[in-house]
């Protein structure tokens, strides 16, 4: 049986391996799956939700969500770009 985690942005359980985990490290947000410590769960395309229902405060307390958006808009483009190039 693997683990199941709850997204911080849509509130839904789903298996570990579909979600990123988030972390605190010195009073930033990050994507990590080695970190140790406090995290948070979310699906890539949560990121936004738990951002604007804050769903990372209530997890983690108060932190600059800066990393966290520039990985946002990162995997956004890329994922945009494998969408271009699949659709020639």
């Amino acid at each position: 049986m693997e683990p199941v985690r709850t997204c911080v942005g849509c509130r839904q359980r789903d298996l570990f391996k579909n979600l990123f985990r988030v972390v605190k490290v010195a009073d930033s947000l990050q994507i990590s799956s080695t970190s140790r410590g406090r995290g948070a769960w979310v699906h890539q395309a949560c990121v936004q939700k738990a951002i604007e229902r804050k769903g990372f405060h209530r997890a983690l307390g108060d932190a600059d969500l800066a990393e966290l958006e520039a990985w946002q808009t990162k995997q956004a483009e890329k994922n945009a770009g494998i969408q271009m190039s699949s659709s020639k």
